[in-house]
């Protein structure tokens, strides 16, 4: 497969970071995004496996068993008791053991999640992004199990292989290659053949439909979105509008020639994770999982630096006992603002749950300490 060719206006600079500590400052409102969505993929991904057995239900036994692939924070039957507004245990006949089914109200939400899954528009959108996600850095495939890191960030379907992918072979094939990060043969999903058309960045098509939008790649600076009571050493700050001026290549370009430390392939390097977060339905993920796209891409050294050198554009959140990172420019405040429709049924869901979190606990004094960046 053709790869699209180097530029000449790519510039090797060698100018780099400066020896200065960039603070991190708590966000309460980006906090709060990721506090309100605790314990909501596990309580999704148990309501597929509920509602995929030809009953509609499980023995609790059986889904005891699951805990630990989905990652549940604490018992199976605690966790199903914590949410009774979206599980419901009955005795199918006297004598058998007990099953779990899902409420009227949480079946209700999972048709709607399907139906949108169904949408011929959304299942275009979900093919064009994660074409693009495959298409970053100018690669064209990665492991399946990379992939699956950004299932539920993607708004990828939970057999997306089985039902989306086939559908739309002209864009998708499963291949075999070698593990980058241990050697071994794993599935991969790779694209057909490279899309220029889709090879467009986020900012790129807001430069390109502004007034000032004539050069593509050369006048594009990320937006800086500093909380209040954010201050950069001076010295950073005269490095960060140097560094905003340098010219902006595609995150959809193959850079790797540029010296890894230069300031001018940190750009490149933010701009991969600049888009790959436009990519995702809620512009935010954990940041194991960009830590492992970059291993695969050999660019985790350079996503580290990255997400601390340019707090303006990342935030790193320290909450539920994770590091999630967001996109600041996508929230105001703690909302979002461009709302994918899966986001609209998901925080209907956050609605059912905490209703019920309300009622059955009481208020806690909130944990003040928070895990280093």
């Amino acid at each position: 497969m053709a790869l699209p060719s180097k530029t000449p206006y790519q510039l090797n600079l060698f100018r780099t970071f400066l020896n200065a500590k960039v603070k991190w400052v708590r966000d309460p409102y980006l906090d709060s995004v990721v506090e309100k969505e605790k314990n909501l993929k596990q309580a999704i991904f148990l309501m597929s496996h509920i509602i995929s057995s030809p009953s509609e239900s499980l023995p609790l036994s059986t889904i005891s068993l699951l805990k630990s692939p989905l990652n549940l924070p604490t018992t199976t039957a605690k966790f199903i008791d914590t949410y009774h507004s979206i599980f419901m245990q009955f005795q199918p006949r006297p004598g058998l053991p007990l099953h779990v089914k899902l409420t009227h109200p949480a079946l209700a939400l999972h048709k709607e999640e399907l139906a949108i899954h169904s949408s011929i528009t959304i299942r275009q959108d979900i093919v064009m992004r994660l074409t693009r996600f495959l298409m970053l850095a100018g690669v064209s495939r990665l492991p399946v199990y990379i992939i699956d890191k950004f299932k539920w960030d993607l708004g990828l379907p939970h057999d997306y292989i089985t039902v989306l992918l086939a559908d739309y072979p002209d864009y998708f094939d499963i291949c075999e290659v070698e593990d980058p990060l241990t050697g071994k043969e794993v599935l991969a999903l790779e694209i057909v053949s490279w899309r220029k058309e889709l090879a467009v960045s986020q900012l790129e098509k807001r430069a390109i439909n502004s007034y000032y939008g004539g050069g593509r790649r050369h006048d594009i600076a990320f937006p800086m979105c500093l909380p209040k009571g954010f201050d950069l050493e001076k010295k950073v700050k005269t490095w960060v509008e140097e560094w905003q001026s340098l010219p902006y290549i595609s995150p959809y370009e193959n850079s790797f020639h540029l010296e890894p430390n230069s300031d001018q392939a940190e750009k490149w390097v933010v701009a991969i994770l600049h888009e790959l977060l436009c990519l995702l339905v809620s512009k935010k993920t954990e940041r194991k999982n960009l830590l492992s796209l970059g291993g695969c891409l050999g660019l985790e050294t350079r996503f580290r630096k990255a997400l601390v050198h340019h707090p303006g554009i990342f935030y790193i959140s320290n909450k539920i006992k994770t590091q999630t990172v967001i996109l600041r420019e996508a929230y105001r405040k703690d909302f979002l603002v461009e709302k994918h429709p899966l986001m609209s049924t998901r925080y209907w869901y956050i609605h059912l749950m905490a209703k019920v979190e309300n009622h059955m606990k009481p208020i806690k004094k909130k944990d003040s300490q928070e895990v280093k960046a």
